[in-house]
């Protein structure tokens, strides 16, 4: 290899590896974690899933909370994670407390991830750039299905509340 070349190949891994590190340090202004069952919590976040099971459909009830004090917004976005089409579920919006979101089971199948986008600032939410980001690949296998909605709001009131006492003592 010829000095220039020697110099050209360096010169190109150099930018590569400015690439590389500019990538890492975007994807830590957004925090993504994969919530994997029913329940979900950490300090300042916790989400509880519900199915209520119609006769002829189901609807699929997440109940979502947030300290808003850390969180001060919320918005809700299905994927396709194969087109990347994104659709609106929840416009974000200041966060009220606890949120029932209601969404027919069906438009899982065409938009199995849902994004759960938390947002720190009035500016982070106008710029879609969440502070944190929950997401699920479809419906939790574990997700409880019932056919009476005050079943339900026990179910998610319970399981909601005891993931929130289990996030308190994994805080520092």
């Amino acid at each position: 290899m010829t000095r220039a070349a020697a110099r050209a190949f360096l010169f190109a891994m150099g930018l590569m590896m400015s690439g590389v590190c500019g990538v890492g340090i975007a994807a830590e202004a957004s925090r993504e974690i994969h919530g994997a069952s029913d329940t979900f919590a950490m300090p300042g976040v916790a989400l509880a899933w519900g199915v209520l099971r119609g006769t002829d459909d189901a609807t699929v009830v997440i109940r979502v909370a947030s300290d808003a004090e850390r969180y001060r917004f919320v918005g809700i976005e299905g994927v396709d994670p194969f087109t990347q089409r994104r659709t609106v579920v929840w416009s974000p919006v200041s966060f009220p407390g606890d949120l029932d979101v209601r969404v027919a089971r069906a438009h899982f199948a065409e938009f199995p991830r849902t994004e759960f986008r938390f947002f720190v600032t009035e500016e982070s939410m106008r710029n879609s750039a969440p502070e944190l980001v929950v997401f699920y690949n479809g419906v939790p296998d574990t997700t409880p299905e019932l056919t009476d909605a005050a079943q339900l709001e026990t179910s998610l009131a319970t399981r909601l509340e005891r993931a929130r006492a289990q996030a308190k003592k994994k805080a520092p």
